[in-house]
């Protein structure tokens, strides 16, 4: 009965003959196959291009740079301003009182909070928008209003929102309000003013 295997090396010089030509051609597997993993990101740049698609996405979030977003329309300008309530034993407000953005540019606010207790706090925040039309163009990326927060005593903290208005938002509106009621859990709430925000105009200025 035959075999396809190779005979088996006799002899020291034999051995030293077939270790050489057996490392060799791992050598070459290794070069082969980092050559082929090295072409693939070329390859892969030039799918993108040609496909249109890009899955690696960068964001601003406290001043660092951000990918051009294509759909940014630079021609039009939105004052977007900024208002705190704490229905709680804490202090509560944003780090500005406004700033303007460009539909569909990402934008990041800072809201900061501090715990003058002696004890822990659990708190949570509701958004309100002037106007009241503008809320479903209020797109946020990242915002602490999405789950209670926890305060230690005598704790303060930054908490930052990422949003981005969204460019079909009505070229009328000129000026969005965006408000947090931030309200310690388990004590009573009050009304969040939502009637004094959306009394407000919508092309105000």
């Amino acid at each position: 009965m035959s075999t396809n295997m190779p005979p088996a090396p006799s002899g020291d010089a034999d051995d030293k003959r077939y270790n050489r030509g057996m490392m060799l051609r791992l050598l070459v597997i290794v070069v082969v196959m980092f050559a082929f993993g090295y072409a693939l990101v070329p390859l892969y740049k030039k799918i993108c291009e040609i496909t249109g698609i890009n899955v690696v996405t960068t964001r601003e979030l406290y001043g660092t740079s951000a990918a051009k977003n294509t759909q940014v329309d630079t021609s039009r300008t939105v004052t977007v301003e900024f208002d705190s309530n704490a229905r709680g034993p804490f202090a509560f407000r944003p780090v500005r009182n406004s700033m303007e953005v460009h539909p569909g540019e990402m934008a990041t606010i800072v809201y900061e909070v501090a715990n003058g207790q002696d004890r822990d706090i659990s708190a949570q925040a509701i958004p309100s928008y002037a106007p009241k039309q503008a809320t479903q163009y209020f797109k946020k990326l990242e915002c602490f209003c999405f789950k209670q927060q926890t305060l230690k005593a005598k704790e303060g903290r930054e908490m930052p929102v990422v949003f981005v208005i969204d460019p079909d938002l009505p070229k009328d509106v000129k000026n969005i309000t965006l408000s947090y009621t931030f309200f310690e859990i388990g004590s009573p709430v009050a009304q969040t003013p939502q009637g004094r925000l959306e009394d407000k105009p919508a092309g105000g200025g």
